[in-house]
């Protein structure tokens, strides 16, 4: 079992879509999904919540939580939102940095597009590595 961490600073919008949107892509029999991030907020940005339940994902549960070094210890590659300097770094550990806007105070339409666009990278990521459901 793979275990793909998503990280920002956060964790409480990008990283929380991109591993909803993994977990419910993914063959849970091959690969898992977390997040975390370095400075965790307090609760799942309420834009993003509403953007996700609108795909039928509920969010309502997830908890922003910290990233640590024994959290980076469980993952075999580490996804970052594009958070530049405040990225987290996990030597040994593959990285893939994802260039997105914070969806912090997004106008819902922006929140939306942020979270297909999560999707669509979330999709390419499963087809590279072969762990989709049916693959």
């Amino acid at each position: 079992m793979k275990t793909f961490l998503f990280a920002c600073t956060a964790n409480a919008g990008r990283s929380q879509m991109a591993a909803a949107w993994f977990n419910k892509l993914a063959d849970p029999s091959k690969a898992r999904a977390i997040s975390a991030g370095t400075q965790p907020g307090e609760r799942v940005h309420p834009e993003v919540a509403e953007a996700m339940r609108e795909i039928g994902i509920d969010l309502s549960g997830a908890k922003p939580r910290k990233l640590t070094d024994e959290v980076a210890r469980t993952a075999h590659m580490l996804v970052t939102m594009g958070c530049g300097d405040q990225c987290p770094f996990v030597p040994g550990v593959r990285t893939e940095d994802w260039q997105l806007t914070d969806p912090k105070g997004q106008p819902i339409e922006a929140v939306r597009r942020i979270r297909d666009r999560i999707h669509a990278l979330v999709t390419d990521l499963i087809g590279r590595e072969g762990i989709g459901l049916g693959s």
